[in-house]
């Protein structure tokens, strides 16, 4: 009797333009709950009566949250089957939020943000399973999709919290979000499919092979350095624009100068423009073309930053160009090794989001020091750094990720 045919994995499901809908709108509201809390910080303030400085850790804990699922949740995608893992963050994240809404003080408000932060991992988790879910030709357009969801997602969170507030309150926007936490939850744990792990073994073994994969895989540590200095520049560049703008000459109000992020929805075309040609054009002519554009980005930020229209034109074409590159770098990760791409995913987010921090914390003291334009000077340096890291890593490039 002929062995019988092996079973087919439930990884090799293709993904339909429903289910990549949903899972987008997921990636796009788990990740808004980070940065919720940022509008309400007034009113929080106000109803604990906070000591000054010490607001800034409910977004701190919510930061931190979700530098610590990136680095401690995110690889178990890989031993875990991935719906089940989903679920159980969805659970989660309701929790902290329902746990927000009530909180009767500022310690346990703290707690929560930190909680919503581990919870908020889901997005990690449906980027690498929608990954798995496709094929190598449609790869780039479902990454592309999911990340448009995350990049709305962190756009319009602000927007969506402080209006809400304004009418209803602070705790309002906790409750409104637990219930969509609660929705999404259900949604994804009816029309998920169930996944195969993709590796067996212990949990402090998973955690260290995410080192060993970095240092065993030269694509990865250049994908991942190449990102974290473009995203450096990127960070320096938002987190230095309010305190510019509403600086003498320009002297915008708090509100004028949030119309800015509305400015960075021209990221959204980028990130479906690079899913779109990914296949076709390959990672590296999109990262070097989305490199070469935000250089030219912050050279218009250097000579017009000082002006209205050259702000517009220096930050349209530094989205467009982060977000394009990112989308060509995020599939190149992702098919290094398909049997680890959700510990890939977290060693380059990870990279990418320690290339925030620093990016943010210089460029506010380099702003400090030099004035924007030396800002711009030095998201210049970042993005020329990062173009020549990129052009060197070519020859240890695989044909596949080229």
């Amino acid at each position: 009797m002929p062995p019988a045919p092996p079973t087919k994995p439930a990884t090799q499901a293709t993904i339909g333009r429903g289910l990549l809908w949903l899972m987008a709108t997921a990636a796009s509201a788990s990740t808004a709950t980070i940065f919720y809390n940022q509008p309400l910080l007034p009113d929080i303030n106000a109803s604990f009566g906070l000591a000054e400085g010490r607001i800034g850790f409910i977004p701190a804990a919510s930061q931190l949250g979700y530098s610590a699922a990136i680095l401690l949740i995110s690889p178990l995608g890989d031993v875990m089957d991935r719906r089940a893992l989903i679920r159980n963050l969805s659970g989660l994240l309701t929790l902290a939020l329902i746990v927000a809404c009530l909180a009767p003080n500022f310690i346990t408000l703290v707690f929560a943000c930190f909680v919503m932060g581990l919870g908020s991992n889901i997005t990690q988790q449906l980027i690498p399973f929608a990954a798995s879910l496709s094929t190598q030709e449609s790869r780039g357009k479902v990454v592309a999709t999911l990340m448009t969801g995350v990049t709305i997602g962190i756009l319009l969170s602000r927007t969506i919290s402080g209006s809400m507030a304004e009418y209803f309150g602070w705790r309002s926007v906790f409750l409104s979000a637990a219930i969509i936490a609660a929705v999404m939850g259900i949604l994804l744990k009816v029309y998920l499919p169930a996944s195969t792990p993709t590796a067996q073994m212990r949990y402090p073994q998973l955690i260290g092979s995410m080192f060993s994969l970095f240092k065993q895989h030269r694509s990865l540590r250049d994908s991942a350095i190449t990102g974290a200095l473009w995203f450096a520049a990127f960070n320096a560049m938002w987190a230095t624009l309010a305190i510019h703008v509403m600086d003498a000459p320009m002297s915008y109000t708090v509100q004028q100068a949030g119309l800015f992020g509305l400015v960075g929805l021209a990221g959204i075309f980028g990130a479906k423009l690079s899913g779109r040609f990914v296949h076709t054009l390959g990672s590296r002519k999109l990262i070097t073309s989305g490199l070469v554009l935000i250089l030219f980005a912050f050279a218009v930020l250097v000579l017009w930053g000082n002006t209205l229209t050259g702000l517009i034109v220096g930050i349209v074409f530094v989205d467009l160009g982060v977000f394009g590159a990112q989308i060509a770098n995020q599939v190149r990760v992702l098919s290094i090794d398909p049997a680890a791409q959700s510990r890939m995913n977290a060693v380059y987010m990870l990279c990418y989001f320690l290339g925030a921090a620093l990016g943010s914390a210089l460029g506010v003291k380099v702003m400090s020091l030099a004035g924007w334009q030396g800002m711009a000077l030095f998201g210049s340096a970042l993005i020329a750094a990062a173009l020549v890291q990129h052009l060197l890593s070519r020859k240890h490039m695989p044909v596949s990720n080229m």
